[in-house]
């Protein structure tokens, strides 16, 4: 079981900065929108190693994408996430830190995405995840256990509060990770 306070969860209404926060100091090429114009159309799965694959979609059209889950306008490629994401999520001794952004729906339709969120927790490394907020007063399951884990601090972003929350976040990081 985690410590108190060895994961941290941030969460808010899209487009406040939760993915930003997350990914700030992190390479650029972390974005995992695709865009067409304007258009949002899809998402990708980045790796912190730079590796990167579809997530979901609402361009696709092929035979095995008549079978995947949709949320909203986009069908979720669980093979391609569950290829890149799982290998990411083993728990290794040499590892300081974990970053997931997002534990979301897309994600949760992995069958083995969330087990291995859990074996993270289990680890004791520190874990920074960013979480959707509830839509409607109604959590996503997973996401709510998640958020009511033990060793769980759930940060909420806004607009008015982004700086004051990153400074926290990352002053809790620094507690948490070896001193070096």
């Amino acid at each position: 079981m985690a410590a108190p306070g060895k994961c941290l969860l941030v969460t808010g209404p899209p487009g406040v900065g939760k993915t930003t926060l997350i990914t700030r100091d992190l390479e650029p090429s972390s974005e995992s929108e695709i865009r067409e114009g304007g258009d949002r159309v899809g998402f990708e799965v980045v790796t912190l190693d730079g590796r990167t694959g579809p997530l979901a979609s609402s361009t696709i059209s092929t035979s095995d994408s008549l079978r995947w889950p949709t949320v909203g306008r986009y069908k979720v490629d669980i093979a391609s996430f569950e290829s890149l994401a799982l290998p990411m999520l083993q728990v290794k001794e040499d590892t300081d830190l974990y970053i997931i952004d997002e534990v979301g729906k897309m994600e949760l339709y992995s069958s083995a995405f969330f087990p291995a969120v859990l074996k993270v927790l289990q680890s004791n490394v520190p874990l920074l995840a960013s979480i959707p907020i509830p839509k409607n007063g109604r959590d996503i399951p997973g996401v709510a256990r998640l958020r009511n884990h033990p060793g769980a601090e759930v940060f909420t972003l806004s607009a008015s509060n982004r700086d004051a929350v990153r400074e926290q976040i990352y002053n809790r990081l620094l507690d948490l990770l070896p001193k070096q």
